[in-house]
């Protein structure tokens, strides 16, 4: 048996962990830049605030009802999903648990009977609940596609359900089919379900169940569509996979926090991302070979601008900040494009290899890895070091390149604390 662990609410449940007062009160969770709300309380769902709505839109609305609104705080939830996806892993060990997202976990179950898998997954939600503080909703089923339906039916009536749903027979398979909506299930959504109404009138999980292998293949995506419908068949098609460790492609991307003009305040972005991007390769001790800048500009009354972009390969995979910052703009300085106005910018790593195995020149005398214990120190002083009379910095120690006053930085006017992972912003007992 499949099971899928989502915790509820995410982001607005890790603002509400070290803010007990919020307990009870609407909660939303603002995108970059404060600019759409992208996550929900319960209670703010039942106000009206739909996702992704754009906050000028709605804020008489979150001022009226007295909504605590969030920039996001991605620290915070980085941390905070660690930890439930920890407590997992010592439950039922590693190679049991699946990472799928920053919230969410499939898990490989033994086959029990159904009053045994209902009390198993309750005990992993209390447990999750218990150790970390952030409530979860457990779906169970016979494939990953049903324990998806399973948690989907768990979070709709939390009262009701306990927050746990098991899917273990094939009356309860049946009836929980019916009752979803074709455009409702995993792997369909609007595009799919549209066309799978009113060209062919299934109008849900039950009928679109009973349709042959053939049918989804030629309508639904080829491959991705046979699986679909075979896992809804209770037929297993998406195996456990490894959770992995070292990421292909690393990318820093950032809306400018207001309208920017100057190279120097797009080389100053550029330089900071890269930063960035290079402390992210660090932690999972690799190495770039690759590395990609772009730039967007704004066009007014267009929803999406221009894009400009750059690349190289470098002579030797690194991941010293200097050398990987110097490459980068010499590439944004032959993208910019003076007169425009733009309002993003990011980078992005590939050819990621194991930073002990490198692969370097017969023409370098200098094959060490660039200045690694510069660099982890400069990491550890960040990490644990916010500077304590500019709270908008995030690191104490950055490149010059970065620049000082960052008047392009992206907006966070409602950010929490860093409760967990910067020391001056813990949480103080009194």
């Amino acid at each position: 048996m499949k099971a899928i662990v989502d915790c509820n609410n995410f982001y607005c449940s890790c603002e509400r962990l070290f803010q007990p007062r919020l307990e009870g009160r609407p909660v939303v969770v603002l995108s970059n830049n404060d600019g759409c709300v992208i996550s929900r309380s319960d209670e703010a769902k039942k106000l009206g605030i739909d996702m992704g709505v754009p906050l000028f839109e709605v804020r008489s609305l979150l001022h009226a009802q007295q909504v605590a609104v969030f920039s996001s705080n991605y620290a915070l939830y980085g941390d905070c999903s660690w930890r439930v996806m920890q407590v997992l892993r010592e439950i039922l060990g590693k190679e049991r648990v699946e990472v799928y997202s920053v919230d969410e976990a499939f898990l490989e179950l033994d086959e029990l009977g159904r009053e045994q898998l209902e009390k198993l997954a309750l005990s992993i939600r209390n447990q999750v609940e218990q150790w970390t503080g952030i409530r979860v909703s457990v779906g169970v089923g016979p494939t990953k596609t049903l324990a998806k339906l399973a948690n989907r039916l768990a979070k709709k009536n939390k009262t009701a359900t306990n927050c746990v749903v098991v899917l273990s027979t094939d009356s309860e398979i049946e009836e929980a089919l019916r009752c979803t909506a074709v455009a409702d299930l995993w792997g369909i959504g609007g595009r799919y379900g549209k066309q799978l109404r009113e060209r062919w009138g299934i109008y849900d999980g039950w009928q679109l169940a009973k349709v042959s292998e053939t049918f989804a293949t030629k309508y639904l995506g080829g491959v991705v569509g046979t699986r679909l419908v075979r896992e809804l068949k209770g037929i297993p098609s998406r195996e456990m996979e490894d959770e992995r460790t070292r990421k292909k492609m690393i990318a820093t991307t950032r809306m400018f926090g207001r309208k920017v003009y100057e190279l120097q305040e797009i080389r100053e972005a550029i330089a900071s991302y890269t930063a960035r991007a290079a402390e992210k390769l660090r932690r999972q001790f690799s190495a770039a070979g690759y590395l990609s800048v772009f730039i967007i500009s704004h066009a007014p009354g267009q929803r999406h601008g221009m894009a400009y972009d750059n690349h190289c390969i470098l002579d030797k995979p690194s991941s010293d900040s200097s050398v990987l910052i110097r490459a980068a703009l010499k590439l944004v300085n032959a993208i910019f494009k003076p007169g425009l106005v733009y309002k993003k910018a990011g980078v992005v790593l590939g050819d990621i290899v194991p930073a002990a195995a490198r692969q370097g020149s017969l023409f370098d005398t200098n094959n060490t890895n660039d200045n690694l214990p510069l660099m982890l120190a400069i990491d550890n002083i960040n990490f644990s070091c916010p500077p304590a009379h500019q709270p908008q910095h995030d690191s104490i120690l950055r490149f010059a390149a970065a620049g000082t006053n960052r008047g392009w930085k992206m907006k966070q006017e409602f950010r929490s604390p860093r409760y967990t992972t910067k020391w001056r912003e813990m949480p103080r007992a009194r």
